[in-house]
């Protein structure tokens, strides 16, 4: 008997998984059975899982378990058909998108063309389109097969950073006159940090980074200086100030608020890498601005309006192409690839992201064989 084997989290304590052996069921006409080859887990998916509920979001949504209380945390990785009864997808057919962790997935193809399609399962109709979209590897014009694992781990954060620099230069930064980032040594931001500079801009952007990881986000070159947390309060509290909150700690959120005051020109939250609490819980009102969530599909949305959505995907796909020779550089890499093979090292590995055990300089990809 054919078997599926699913990684499932509890909601409530992230690190805490198990795995779950049930009968793969056989694809109904309109569907198509993927095998999962390959994922990419980062502090990302466990902001995906930290944030499962919110109402905006709906990470747990996207792949419902039997039991309310255990959710299938999502990842970004590549899956093969295996059976299809969908016409426009054949067997054998490699695609890259949104995925459990698991050993395969059922979806019910709609919008099938060249480029891949969207999965129409009732379940998701509700929810984020960019999310539901999977692309065939053969036309997607930014895909390398050398470059599969910095494909996973870079491309979902990459389109958040590269829209998350376009934001925020298409708010004039809010009228700041110098960017502070924390978790500065985590993808996302030096990511964004990446394509602000891409952009000549000319806002100096300030690092806040864990007293270990100083000197990896100072050897990256894309930050103009650098302070570790306890060092928050020697910055100038005149200066207009842009923060963008890649680590959702409320501790740090409310000094630095308290900090700069009414210099505090706008709190960006864009991510939950040292923390696990919804943005907004504070037992006191802060000073300054409200903090307000940054959603990448929102930025992604109006610029398939602006620009359209040709122009959008030729934008990411240069952008992201020029990050991945950056990050993978022989001589100076901003990442080396770690290999995990077997879903209880994933469970290993998850653990380690929800405690912060885990190294900047490494990427981490799951082979489910």
């Amino acid at each position: 008997m054919a078997t599926l084997v699913q990684l499932q989290s509890d909601k409530q304590h992230i690190d805490r998984t198990r795995l779950v052996n049930k009968r793969l069921p056989d694809p109904e006409p309109g569907q198509a059975l993927f095998k999962i080859h390959a994922l990419a887990l980062t502090a990302n998916n466990i902001t995906y899982a930290a944030f499962g509920d919110a109402p905006a979001l709906r990470y747990w949504d996207f792949f419902p378990t039997e039991d309310a209380d255990w959710g299938h945390m999502p990842a970004w990785g590549f899956a093969s058909v295996v059976q299809s009864n969908v016409d426009g997808l054949e067997i054998g057919e490699r695609f890259y998108g949104f995925w459990p962790v698991a050993s395969h997935l059922i979806v019910e193809p709609v919008r099938v063309t060249e480029r891949g399609f969207y999965d129409g399962a009732q379940h998701r109709l509700s929810l984020t389109s960019a999310y539901n979209q999977y692309q065939r590897t053969r036309t997607d014009a930014a895909y390398r097969e050398a470059n599969e694992a910095y494909q996973m781990l870079l491309r979902p954060l990459f389109i958040t950073s590269f829209m998350l620099a376009d934001y925020l230069s298409d708010n004039d930064f809010f009228g700041a006159r110098q960017i502070l980032i924390s978790s500065a040594s985590s993808k996302t931001a030096f990511g964004t940090a990446f394509c602000l500079q891409r952009q000549q801009s000319d806002i100096p952007m300030v690092a806040v980074t864990s007293t270990g990881n100083r000197a990896f986000v100072d050897s990256l070159g894309c930050y103009q200086s650098s302070i570790n947390y306890q060092g928050l309060e020697t910055l100038d509290p005149a200066v207009p100030t842009l923060y963008v909150d890649f680590s959702g700690d409320a501790e740090l959120r409310a000094r630095i608020h308290h900090h700069f005051g009414t210099a505090l020109m706008h709190d960006c939250f864009a991510g939950a890498a040292r923390t696990q609490t919804p943005l907004g819980r504070s037992e006191t009102p802060l000073p300054g601005p409200s903090p307000r969530a940054y959603f990448a599909p929102t930025q992604i949305k109006k610029r398939n309006s602006d620009w359209g959505p040709a122009e959008v995907t030729r934008r990411t796909n240069e952008a992201e192409l020029a990050f991945v020779e950056r990050v993978s550089d022989p001589n100076q890499p901003w990442m080396t690839v770690t290999r995990h093979e077997s879903f209880e090292a994933a469970q290993t590995l998850i653990t380690d992201l929800v405690q912060g055990r885990v190294d900047p300089k490494l990427g981490h990809i799951v082979i489910l064989n």
